[in-house]
């Protein structure tokens, strides 16, 4: 075997020669003084080298690990040289494959609409890419996304810290499918948090949605703010479908509202019977935005819509946010639909929920269209009279 002041005296020849340490593991030295480790093997009965690094770089004892290193994946019947070929690509692939641009993959890939794409985007431009969107996706562990969510939660922030970890678990299924990544880390830490609960506002009663009706149409906002709030009202859709509602889905001769299938939650077209009301306030908005895609165009970009963010802040100023949210519209309009006698079947038509049983999912093609339209023009009417009567009391 050799010894440290063996390599250090070996001296350059004419021609490449090398000294022999143990078990395959040579010192070559070369005609221009540089001294190399190299590692003899054999595998399928053909002998390679297999190089381990310039000497004094690396020490003989750093060498002799080495060699043991190769040995073993020799033992196991994988060629080392192969081998750094395949880790060397490995690491060239990870360091592209980022968590942030999987990310952008992955969401690019979702049958989402434009707008909840750029929201989910934020989201991770906030909370997760500053601290692991530059990691190769296989380096991520559970203790950098237990970090993340510990951070959000502690700023105050429990539903963006649950949406995060949701999407980070898709973003790394998404990697596993594709073999860029080989566990989703956010399996283990899945229960570390407490669950967030959402809070579900109730349903309003009579007199309570009378008020709040009378103190939106009043509160000085914007002009399709208000009206996009009476839109939802009137046709109990989902905010989204409201501000996003686009000229061309309406037939108002036949008071009739198409909500094409990628605007809606289930992604199946929704036929809306529209009562006189909100044929009259479709009619007063065409002259002001006619000529443009939206019905309730951005205020600073009309090739986009209005934000459902604009009724939740007009809410917030109203003093309204803590007792009712926009989703709470379509909440109080089935409970009180369904005290008024109405069949559950024509309410969950009329709100676009989907049939649970698969058998009727399958088969009950009806919408219960006139049935629906009698019963919104019937709720839009009970709705003037509750205004009324709050304005009444008021007074």
């Amino acid at each position: 075997m050799l010894t440290d002041a063996q390599c250090r005296a070996a001296k350059p020849r004419e021609g490449i020669y090398r000294l022999n340490d143990y078990k395959g593991l040579y010192l070559e030295i070369k005609p221009n003084g540089i001294k190399a480790w190299r590692y003899r093997f054999k595998l399928n009965d053909k002998a390679s080298w297999f190089a381990l690094g310039d000497y004094p770089g690396v020490t003989l004892g750093e060498a002799r690990d080495k060699c043991e290193a190769a040995r073993k994946l020799v033992r196991e019947g994988i060629n080392p040289v192969q081998n750094r070929q395949i880790e060397r690509i490995k690491r060239e692939q990870d360091s592209a494959n980022t968590f942030e641009a999987i990310a952008k993959e992955w969401l690019a890939l979702k049958d989402w609409e434009e707008v909840t794409k750029k929201r989910r985007l934020d989201m991770l431009e906030r909370v997760v890419f500053p601290s692991i969107g530059k990691l190769p996706v296989r380096q991520i562990t559970p203790a950098h996304v237990l970090d993340i969510l510990n951070k959000t939660v502690k700023r105050g922030a429990p539903t963006v810290a649950a949406e995060a970890k949701r999407t980070m678990s898709g973003v790394f299924e998404h990697a596993v499918a594709t073999l860029r990544a080989d566990t989703d880390p956010v399996w283990p830490v899945r229960k570390a948090l407490p669950p967030n609960k959402t809070q579900h506002k109730r349903a309003l009663g009579a007199e309570e949605v009378g008020q709040l009706l009378n103190d939106f149409d009043g509160h000085g906002g914007n002009f399709q703010t208000i009206k996009a709030f009476q839109l939802m009202w009137l046709t109990l859709s989902r905010p989204n479908e409201s501000v996003q509602a686009e000229w061309v889905e309406f037939d108002l001769d036949k008071a009739l509202w198409t909500i094409p299938a990628r605007r809606m939650k289930a992604r199946r077209e929704h036929v809306v019977p529209l009562p006189t009301q909100a044929v009259e306030l479709l009619k007063a908005m065409h002259p002001i935005t006619g000529h443009t895609k939206f019905v309730f165009p951005n205020r600073d970009d009309r090739q986009r819509p209005m934000a459902d963010a604009a009724l939740r802040q007009a809410l917030k100023k109203l003093g309204w946010a803590t007792k009712y949210s926009p989703h709470g519209t379509r909440t109080t309009g089935s409970t009180r639909l369904n005290e008024l006698g109405y069949r559950p079947d024509a309410i969950e038509a009329q709100l676009a929920h989907a049939e649970p049983n698969s058998v009727r999912r399958t088969y009950n093609h009806a919408t219960y269209l006139d049935e629906r339209r009698v019963m919104m023009q019937d709720w839009v009417d009970k709705l003037d009279g509750w205004k009324t009567s709050a304005l009444g009391q008021t007074a």
